[in-house]
């Protein structure tokens, strides 16, 4: 960037600024190191700003970059934050500043592993194998317990000896393995496969004791996530301490917290099982007795009533009343006869003095031509005609004269 200049003739400060700035676009990408001290995100803007510190040298400098280059990384990265960024420097010519415009942003060391453990999350948990309706239920008492941990480790003697003084009669079908290194996933994700293909295990128990976050990354493995998500038998995740929190319990039936916790919950206490049945038999005694007492006192109530002590009195009682009944409905049916037949009678004279059979026992004649057809008209006869009459004692021929 050399210049010539002389205190007669200096460069001005944009001069300055513009030879600084160009000698700096012909800089490249360089990967830088340090530690996220300030954090600007403001709500809308397309750009974040970050202050990148040297811890060692107390030396910052000011970083740059677009919205979704820090949002691949926001969920794990915050102030204080320990990362890499490639980055290009830029010089700010206006006001003279150095920056630099990251490119890409990797959190170091544990931020990294937890980074790509928290990406993982989530795509497994949009596939839903961490949703609350595919846990299952533990049996009450199971029978054999699938058991998979370290040979000789803490987490197996914790299960074992804890799942059997609380209930002595339980049963473990155990698989060591190794719970860290290279091979651990392989051979968990296989000792849990041929547990599950017991039909005898009622439920599995992966257990293994406290470690650091490389430890525990073997119970993070997407491998065996899915080889759990898709067991046909309860799976229990007893991993590490409290504050550990691999995958591996997202997607277990039931987390406990430890090994010992695990063997808790699994089995219940002997003792408090029978201290739970003395206690609903006291309270079965009670309630019979109570429920005896209570129809005792309802079946002396019953048979204080008169009408139970002396039953044949109700009977009495109505005897007379039925007796008064019936013969009101005798001498009611009686009525009804009588006046039916006074009316039969009436209406069979006044159809006896209607009837035609009648008129003709007083003397009268019913003329009838050939067809039947009664004369009434002697209009509707001719002389000579044939006639019909018909007479009360039976009926006989005569002729029309003129």
């Amino acid at each position: 960037m050399a210049a010539n200049s002389t205190p007669e003739s200096p460069l001005p400060v944009g001069e300055v600024s513009r030879l600084i700035g160009g000698w700096i676009d012909r800089l490249g990408a360089v990967w830088v190191e340090g530690q996220i001290t300030q954090l600007s995100r403001r709500p809308g803007a397309g750009v974040v700003f970050l202050t990148l510190r040297d811890p060692s040298y107390d030396i910052s400098v000011s970083v740059t970059c677009y919205r979704q280059v820090f949002d691949a990384v926001a969920d794990v990265v915050g102030e204080g934050a320990r990362v890499v960024v490639h980055a290009k420097p830029e010089w700010y010519a206006p006001r003279g500043q150095l920056s630099l415009r990251a490119a890409e942003i990797k959190p170091v060391g544990v931020g990294e592993l937890l980074a790509r453990l928290e990406q993982l999350k989530k795509s497994l948990a949009r596939e839903g194998l961490f949703a609350a309706e595919r846990k299952r239920p533990l049996p009450f008492l199971p029978q054999l317990i699938g058991l998979v941990c370290g040979r000789a480790s803490a987490a197996e003697r914790d299960v074992l000896e804890n799942a059997r003084h609380r209930w002595p009669a339980v049963r473990f079908e155990v698989r060591n393995v190794p719970v860290q290194g290279v091979h651990a996933v392989p051979q968990v994700v296989q000792a849990v496969k041929e547990l599950d293909a017991l039909d005898d295990v009622d439920v599995i128990v992966v257990a293994r004791g406290g470690g650091s976050v490389e430890d525990l990354l073997p119970f993070s493995d997407e491998q065996l996530v899915r080889t759990v998500a898709a067991c046909r038998t309860p799976v229990v995740s007893a991993i590490g301490h409290e504050p550990d929190s691999p995958l591996l319990d997202l997607v277990a039936d039931l987390r406990a917290s430890t090994p010992t916790d695990a063997a808790k919950k699994v089995v219940p206490d002997v003792g408090e099982e029978y201290e739970r049945v003395r206690l609903l038999r006291d309270r079965a005694r009670r309630c019979v007795a109570a429920f005896v007492d209570r129809e005792e006192r309802g079946l002396a109530h019953a048979l204080a009533r008169p009408s139970i002590q002396d039953p044949h009195r109700m009977i009495e009682e109505r005897a007379e009343q039925v007796t008064a009944l019936l013969e009101r409905g005798r001498r009611s049916l009686r009525h009804h006869l009588d006046r039916a037949d006074s009316e039969l009678t009436h209406t069979h004279a006044r159809v006896v003095a209607l009837s035609p059979a009648a008129t003709l026992k007083r003397g009268y004649a019913v003329l009838q031509r050939a067809d039947g057809h009664a004369v009434r008209d002697p209009g509707e006869v001719e002389p000579g005609e044939t006639l019909r009459a018909r007479v009360s004692e039976g009926d006989f021929s005569v002729r029309v004269d003129a």
